[in-house]
């Protein structure tokens, strides 16, 4: 498969998740105390490292160990990203969580700018202009009350997709030739459940508080955090390998990303429409046009970004 595939199933994987976790999120945890589930991610992505590391041959003995430091760094700070993502799902809605992360492809370029010495020009300056005028329009047409709240939710899907951009150049930084993408995965994988048990540490409560919510369901959160669990695996397991096979990182990023709010903002009214207690995205008129309008926006911002 070309790295084209892999950014669709990056796309389609990224997209369901983040309905699944708002699902989780709202149903199970009342929107207090999400990040808890990590709990789970922990354990689950170190023994899907150990079964990638066995099926990929990885040989400890002869890999390269500042590579290796670097892939498991970049799956560390993967983990840890987890507490503003379930902070912005506990004070927004899926839509909206889509329209701020397309801040990425922005973050990206002034990456670029500050560390890898790469020119913008003055259309991407227009481009950036335009894709932050998307998440201000859902900021700027909610009741009052609810701004400030946006506010912040912006603010922390700042920092989730600043750090999930750094673990990315890591990633694609440690790349080398001495090893196969299924043993660097592995790594990832590993540094990702170590960052997932860190943030337990850092905040015991949450153990306490998943067990509760596990209790209290009956095991039956179980199912729901499997799958979610999966889809977060597929989603940096393709993403990754897409921004390793393309031509560009950017290039990769950016084909993502625009098709990414198009289709969370289809999904959420599929979903709504069909399994509304999973979907649960508000469907009146000014709503919809509101995200329709912010979803072409950031298509176009990020297509004007290209040039």
């Amino acid at each position: 498969m070309n790295w084209l595939t892999y950014v669709i199933v990056n796309v389609l994987s990224d997209s369901t998740r983040i309905y699944v976790d708002n699902y989780i999120s709202d149903t199970y945890f009342k929107e207090r105390g999400a990040a808890s589930q990590r709990f789970f991610y922990g354990f689950a992505y170190i023994l899907l490292a150990i079964i990638v590391a066995l099926c990929s041959g990885l040989d400890l003995s002869s890999a390269p160990m500042p590579s290796l430091g670097l892939f498991c760094l970049s799956g560390f700070i993967t983990g840890i990203a987890s507490i503003p993502y379930y902070s912005v799902l506990e004070k927004d809605n899926s839509t909206n969580l889509g329209i701020f992360l397309q801040l990425a492809p922005v973050l990206y370029l002034i990456f670029g700018w500050l560390f890898l010495g790469d020119t913008i020009s003055p259309m991407q300056f227009l481009s950036f202009a335009i894709i932050l005028s998307a998440p201000l329009l859902i900021i700027a047409t909610s009741r009052k009350r609810s701004r400030n709240v946006r506010l912040k939710a912006m603010g922390l899907a700042s920092l989730y997709v600043i750090m999930d951009i750094i673990s990315s150049l890591l990633f694609v930084h440690a790349n080398t030739p001495s090893l196969n993408l299924g043993s660097e995965i592995a790594v990832f994988f590993f540094g990702s459940g170590i960052g997932n048990l860190f943030i337990m540490l850092l905040y015991p409560k949450w153990i306490k508080r998943f067990h509760r919510v596990l209790k209290e369901s009956k095991n039956k959160i179980l199912f729901p955090i499997t799958i979610g669990f999966l889809l977060n695996a597929v989603k940096s397991f393709s993403y990754r390998v897409a921004l390793a096979l393309a031509p560009a990182i950017a290039l990769a990023s950016v084909t993502s990303d625009a098709t990414e709010p198009i289709v969370i903002f289809f999904m959420g009214i599929v979903l709504t429409l069909i399994w509304p207690k999973f979907g649960r995205e508000k469907l009146d008129k000014k709503t919809v046009l509101v995200h329709l309008l912010a979803t072409v926006i950031v298509v176009v911002g990020i297509v004007l970004m290209q040039f």
